[in-house]
């Protein structure tokens, strides 16, 4: 399957095996204590007053949905440091934006998916109304981006390089 720069998500090599890590206890361990949870909760009688046994199935289709979210995003999952060829915006790295060409009123954030994300740097997915708008730009370049009223906003890209943890 090829893949596009739009649907590969760029992990640490720390993030990877986290999110790894994540997914073998929940698709193991995990899995295997829920359906004890639910089996235990069946025993107790009738079903549909039963708070234990809902609640069990409630929070087993969260860990399904979980896990069905990890398998996909680290099939996608490329690790290492993104793309920079060209001086363009790309997933990974860290931008800066001035806002209106105020280079006065300017952000910086990190152009990431949550899981990339970091506490040290505000992080703006690529799907993200801002991320798309400036994803694939060159340094100078102006971008625009609907905000949530529907009107649109001008951004000028000042600096994109790659994030370095």
């Amino acid at each position: 399957m090829t893949q596009t720069s739009e649907n590969v998500t760029w992990l640490t090599q720390e993030a990877y095996n986290q999110l790894k890590a994540e997914l073998e206890h929940l698709s193991g361990p995990a899995r295997a204590e829920i359906t004890a949870k639910i089996a235990a909760a069946r025993e107790e009688g009738d079903l549909r007053e039963n708070g234990g046994y809902h609640a069990a199935k409630e929070e087993q289709g969260k860990q399904e949905l979980r896990v069905r979210q990890l398998t996909q995003l680290l099939e996608n999952a490329k690790v290492g440091e993104a793309p920079t060829a060209g001086g363009a915006v790309a997933p990974g790295m860290v931008v800066t934006i001035a806002f209106d060409g105020d280079e006065d009123d300017t952000l910086t954030f990190l152009l990431a998916s949550r899981e990339y994300a970091s506490s040290e740097i505000e992080t703006y997915s690529p799907q993200s109304p801002l991320g798309s708008g400036v994803n694939g730009k060159k340094i100078g370049e102006d971008a625009q981006y609907e905000l949530p009223n529907g009107k649109l906003a001008s951004v000028k890209v000042l600096e994109a390089k790659p994030y370095a943890a």
